[in-house]
């Protein structure tokens, strides 16, 4: 076990990354009301607990993976930390209320969503340096960029609204009405399609990315629910396209998706208000943040039950593995 006391709020202070070494099998959890970060063994257990900052949220790894960033909502910053020894090596400061990210193919450029400011903004990770700000509806949470880096998504959670940012023009391109609170993206592996988790209408939006148009949506409703306790969050589409999971927050299931025919195949229980998603390498596992029972469930994706549950922190948000 470890511990890295949570430190000063310090100037930006950015040191050379290492070497990339052989992925660890580790599993890093945010949670947001402990202030903490989990780290889990590849056998399910917590072998270590970070104090970070306040309320982390969002994580992701650099473009190599030899390092990865936290949004601490509440200290208005992203914490930089090395993969293998869990250090802390800088803070990008000044970023107003952080909550989820996404990494510019670039490995240069993290465009992050500010809860409180209605905005998305650009960080280069390099240097701490903030390069743009695009103006976005109330409450902007999932970001996604496409693999050519030239389009950017924001959910608007307040607005109802998916705003297109072209970063190649500096500008808000189109804002697409969807259903109630938006919460998440995921793109299939084709980027034809960008898949919204709308939280309040229970559903799953399917955006057509060259009309940029709403073109079907997925209605979800496990026995022994009601429809308004149906409330999806995070979604992961497989490398394959074949199949997506989508975390359905209080109704406590994810449910398994067919892609190509946009069916439900099942519902698999996990803890209390499924939340944030991560797929393991061999796409073998999912690993679910419980922000209400405080626990990670690990999904086996073959037989679409749970392994087991692990208690972390409080309120845990979101999850990295270091298995590649």
């Amino acid at each position: 076990m470890w511990t890295l006391k949570r430190l000063s709020l310090l100037p930006l202070l950015l040191l050379p990354a290492s070497a990339a070494e052989a992925a660890s099998g580790l599993a890093i959890v945010t949670n947001e009301r402990s202030n903490t970060l989990s780290i889990l063994s590849p056998e399910f257990e917590v072998v270590g607990t970070i104090e970070t900052c306040a309320r982390p949220r969002g994580i992701h790894f650099s473009a190599d993976r030899s390092q990865f960033f936290v949004g601490c909502a509440d200290d208005d910053l992203i914490a930089i930390y090395d993969t293998s020894t869990h250090e802390l090596l800088g803070r990008i400061t000044g970023v107003p209320a952080p909550e989820t990210f996404d990494l510019h193919p670039d490995g240069k450029r993290l465009i992050v969503s500010n809860e409180e400011d209605a905005a998305a903004t650009v960080y280069d990770v390099t240097t701490g340096e903030f390069l743009a700000e695009f103006l976005t509806g109330e409450e902007p949470e999932g970001v996604q960029v496409t693999a050519d880096g030239r389009l950017v998504f924001v959910a608007s959670e307040a607005a109802n609204l998916v705003h297109v940012i072209d970063l190649d023009a500096g500008d808000v391109i189109r804002d697409i009405l969807v259903d109630t609170r938006p919460r998440r993206f995921a793109l299939t592996p084709d980027e034809r399609e960008l898949w919204v988790s709308a939280e309040l209408a229970g559903i799953v939006n399917i955006i057509d990315i060259e009309t940029l148009k709403l073109v079907d949506d997925i209605q979800f409703l496990p026995t022994g629910f009601r429809p308004e306790q149906v409330t999806p969050v995070d979604l992961i589409i497989s490398e394959d396209g074949q199949r997506a999971y989508v975390a359905l927050g209080r109704a406590n299931h994810v449910a398994v998706v067919d892609v190509p025919k946009r069916e439900v195949i099942d519902y698999v229980l996990v803890g209390k208000r499924a939340w944030g998603l991560a797929l393991s390498a061999d796409e073998k596992r999912l690993y679910v943040a419980n922000g209400l029972s405080d626990d990670v469930t690990i999904i086996d994706t073959d037989t679409f039950r749970a392994i087991t549950s692990v208690a972390v922190g409080r309120v845990p948000y979101d999850i990295l593995i270091d298995d590649r």
